[in-house]
């Protein structure tokens, strides 16, 4: 028998957030294409919103000290620093399926994201890291990015297993998909982890396949 993975259980994500606003944000913003011809993961979280940080941070522009005249983009100011609560609007994460996108993220410190929708393959891609994508309607939200754009000290609290955001005396009324709430709640969202933790399963599961040699 194989040994137990040791996925954690992610109920709930507390610290203080950022707010990125706009409808539509899509993976390229989050990380442009020249950075995903990367080996690894590792090192993408300075590269998150990369264009959108600095004005002459286009094509040819690869590395953090190549971009010139950064923008007042929220992962840029100080006041931010060591927030892992990302708040945004609708349709994030639209646009292509790269996993590189919530991988810049999670780098950059992102625990959870709340914001007002999310592409579908986006928040599968997040829920494969641990991240929480919670949605609340678009008033709920819009107070929740004030409210951090005049206190970034706020401290915010996301109960994935109940869906509620809470900060201040406010309690959202958010929620969480189902499956992911599940998976999160009971430590079962890395599947590759658990796959791999079980290798005499897997490897029966595909002798029973006809179309696995």
């Amino acid at each position: 028998m194989s040994d137990p993975v040791d996925v954690p259980s992610i109920e709930t994500v507390h610290g203080t957030g950022i707010p990125v606003r706009g409808n539509d944000i899509d993976t390229d913003q989050i990380i442009p294409a020249r950075f995903l011809k990367v080996l690894t993961f590792d090192g993408l979280g300075e590269f998150a919103f990369f264009d959108k940080r600095y004005e002459t941070a286009g094509p040819g522009g690869e590395t953090a000290e190549a971009a010139e005249n950064p923008t007042d983009h929220p992962f840029n100011q100080d006041r931010y620093e060591g927030a892992n609560v990302l708040v945004v609007n609708a349709n994030f994460g639209c646009g292509s399926s790269r996993e590189h996108a919530p991988q810049a993220l999670q780098r950059w410190g992102i625990d959870a994201i709340v914001g007002e929708s999310f592409a579908e393959i986006f928040a599968g891609n997040c829920l494969a890291l641990g991240i929480p994508t919670v949605t609340a309607d678009t008033e709920a939200v819009e107070a929740l990015q004030d409210r951090i754009e005049s206190e970034p000290d706020t401290e915010i609290t996301v109960d994935v297993e109940t869906g509620a955001v809470e900060y201040g005396e406010t309690t959202v009324d958010a929620s969480v998909d189902s499956t992911q709430r599940r998976a999160l709640v009971a430590g079962e969202w890395d599947t590759t982890a658990m796959l791999g933790a079980n290798p005499d399963e897997v490897a029966q599961t595909a002798a029973s396949l006809p179309y696995v040699d």
